[in-house]
């Protein structure tokens, strides 16, 4: 008879560990090496709990009830979660600190059953040695006004999304889908592509006329025409141009006044997630989605030389500009040491709007002393530009303002006046480590003028121009549009660019913004049959109501409710009405070889494709096929046409293809290398450059 097997006596509660739940696997590593072997960390990885997919999900007779359901493949988790924490001697719930993070450990807390009244929520705004040590030592209990701000907004999410999206794929096609903040977003393009479309340019000349003093600092300088007879000017057309030009030519340049003043630039406050998201748009060329993850391996740790795991950079979801005394006293002495006690200043920022965010700091270094260029090894190159970003919009926050030496000058000719500026900088201040861009004047002293001086004319020109349409959005521009304009919050912005993009609603030409025709269509569409749900101004109020709810704790479900009543009519209408619609294929030049009929331009799941117009009784199909004008093959003089790699890489290949492999990795231009004869590619980056498709030539234009 086999030995019976002892069982393990339970460990005594002085011996167990204490659970501390975050999100992600990378935050718990780094989490699990400050607390020590006292602790156990373990990840949630994201919710665990939530609406099910496969219907509303929402009890609307019953006060909206959500009906959470675990999400389905989290099984395992889940069941890690419930065996931890019944070995543990204490839980500590340790999701992020917003909306979410709280509804997370809220879900968590139901799953493990924990009391209601536990204290065993902890919040920290960096992952540093210290904040975690402060936050296990003040836990609090889960702040229900958070939860339910989180609740009101994906129940009224859920609401719009699954009855109204169900109505477009009826009318229009399936696959398509309107939000509360979305089909807002998607508006404010439509209505710029609408002021484009509509607009007229307007005839204008600007003239402006190279100066220089008749005795001593002789050094040219440009003044440009902005008056006649002490009133705004502008030659509308060429005939006041020429007009001008006559005038002027019989009168003589003198100087009428001369204002030299200092003036000062103030440093910018550090970054929220909007700015941080616009900026990394304008500078590094980053789509939002690609700032978000980025940042986010930034704040949950990297592995840093000498260093170990740390979280490089604040929280990053936030909308405030405060930083805590402690970063602001870091900051100055670093700066005092590093830069000259003349460099550090204690500016004062405040928020535009004074809402529940401010309880994040702004989004800055955790470690000011970990200078970006020191611990380049351990980053890779897009952690390395973005740390880099922050770090020195942090530390230039945290300095004096720029002071220039300032000159305007007006001068007169006959009736008209022309204005000259020019500045010099003269204290560098914040400029030393946040570049910004550069005013047309600054670097470009004027010489030494006096009232009453004579000038002598070099040279005038006179321009035509006309005046230009809006710009279409980029994702910096949206970005920020949509933060102006109060539609939903920093943290939703990537996902509403992603969807807008998949839906195909949108399109990206270089870095704009397009809509398409599905677009406008839908849009149209919803303006007028839920006129609240794309109204910049509803949209907006509804987030002030929202935000209610965790400042106030006002009744969400109220709040639903009566976003539901309007809606709820709007839907009945809307499918009385709404006929099928029918969107037109694009037409091409093209003729199917299989049946004779035309060829169209159709948009599929994966981008646009040609196809028969005799679908479905033709099903020939051909990818759209783009060539490079004017470049012919260097190896056989067929066609070069663009194609993409497998990871969807543009590259351009010879149309030979597989007879000939000649390939470029960059768009080939018809201009051939006056070093070794081999065709020159175009490179643009912030300029357009143009160098050598010979790897071995190496000359740049």
């Amino acid at each position: 008879m086999a030995a019976a097997v002892k069982k393990a006596p339970a460990k005594a509660k002085n011996d167990r560990k204490t659970l501390v739940v975050v999100e992600s696997p990378s935050k718990a590593k780094t989490i699990g090496k400050f607390l020590g072997p006292n602790y156990k960390v373990v990840a949630s990885v994201g919710h665990i709990r939530d609406l099910p997919k496969s219907k509303l999900g929402i009890d609307i007779e019953d006060n909206f009830r959500p009906e959470y359901i675990n999400i389905r493949g989290k099984g395992d988790v889940i069941r890690e979660l419930k065996k931890e924490a019944k070995d543990a001697k204490d839980v500590l719930l340790a999701t992020d600190p917003d909306r979410e993070g709280e509804a997370i450990s809220w879900h968590i807390a139901y799953l493990l059953g924990l009391s209601d009244d536990a204290v065993d929520r902890i919040v920290f705004n960096e992952i540093t040695k210290e904040a975690i040590k402060n936050a296990v030592k003040a836990p609090r209990k889960i702040d229900m006004n958070l939860v339910d701000a989180q609740q009101a907004r994906r129940v009224l999410d859920r609401i719009v999304g699954y009855q109204i999206s169900p109505l477009l794929w009826r009318k229009i096609r399936t696959g398509l889908s309107a939000g509360r903040v979305q089909s807002a977003a998607l508006k404010l393009i439509i209505d710029r592509e609408r002021e484009i479309r509509a607009f007229v340019p307007v005839e204008f000349w600007k003239i402006a006329v190279e100066l220089a003093k008749q005795t001593g600092d002789t050094r040219a300088f440009t003044a440009k025409l902005t008056e006649k007879g002490g009133k705004k000017y502008i030659p509308a057309n060429g005939a006041e141009s020429e007009e001008t030009l006559s005038a002027l030519k019989q009168g003589r340049y003198a100087v009428k006044t001369v204002d030299a003043k200092e003036r000062r630039r103030k440093p910018y406050p550090p970054y929220t997630t909007s700015t941080l998201q616009q900026d990394a748009s304008n500078k590094l060329g980053f789509q939002t989605r690609r700032v978000m993850s980025v940042a986010q391996q930034l704040y949950e740790g990297v592995a840093v030389k000498g260093h170990g795991t740390v979280g490089l950079v604040t929280y990053i979801r936030t909308d405030s500009v405060r930083i805590s005394a402690e970063a602001a006293e870091a900051a100055k002495t670093y700066i005092a040491e590093n830069f000259g006690e003349n460099y550090a200043a204690n500016n004062v920022f405040s928020n535009k709007k004074k809402d529940i965010q401010d309880a994040h700091e702004a989004v800055r270094p955790s470690y000011i002393h970990l200078r970006p260029e020191e611990i380049k090894d351990s980053l890779t190159p897009d952690q390395y530009k973005l740390y880099k970003l922050i770090w020195s919009r942090f530390v230039a926050s945290r300095m004096s303002e720029a002071v220039f030496d300032s000159v305007a000058a007006d001068i007169e000719n006959g009736a008209y006046t022309f204005r000259a500026t020019g500045s010099k900088l003269k204290f560098d201040g914040f400029l030393k480590v946040y570049q910004t861009a550069l005013e047309e004047d600054e670097g470009n002293m004027l010489p030494e003028l006096a009232p009453g001086e004579a000038l002598d004319e070099k040279d005038i020109k006179a321009e035509q121009s006309f005046t230009q349409p809006p710009a279409r959005f980029t994702e910096a521009a949206l970005v920020k549009e949509l933060e102006e304009k109060n539609i939903g919050r920093p943290s939703t912005f990537v996902p509403i660019i992603g969807t807008l993009t998949e839906r195909r609603y949108i399109t990206r030409e270089k870095k704009s913004l397009v809509p398409t025709d599905l677009g406008f269509v839908v849009t149209e569409l919803m303006e007028k049959y839920f006129k609240e749900i794309v109204d910049a101004g509803f949209t907006a109020g509804m987030e002030d109501r929202l935000d209610d709810i965790e400042t106030e704790g006002k009744d969400w479900r109220g709040i639903v409710a009566g976003f539901y009543g309007v809606l709820k009519d709007e839907l009945e209408v809307a499918d009385a009405e709404i006929e099928k619609i029918k969107i037109e294929d694009e037409p091409t030049d093209e003729i199917c070889e299989l049946c004779g009929r035309p060829m169209v331009i159709k948009q599929g799941r994966f981008g646009r494709f040609i196809a028969c117009s005799g679908y479905p009784e033709c099903k020939n199909t051909k990818p759209i096929i783009v060539k490079v004008e004017d470049v012919a093959c260097p190896q056989c003089g067929k066609d070069i046409l663009v194609r993409k790699s497998r990871k969807g890489k543009i590259f351009y290949g010879c149309s030979g293809y597989p007879e000939c492999r000649q390939v470029f990795w960059y768009k080939p231009v018809n201009k051939a290398c006056p070093k070794c004869g081999s065709l020159m590619t175009e490179r643009k980056t912030k300029a357009t450059q143009y160098a050598c498709s010979n790897p071995d030539c190496g000359y740049k234009d």
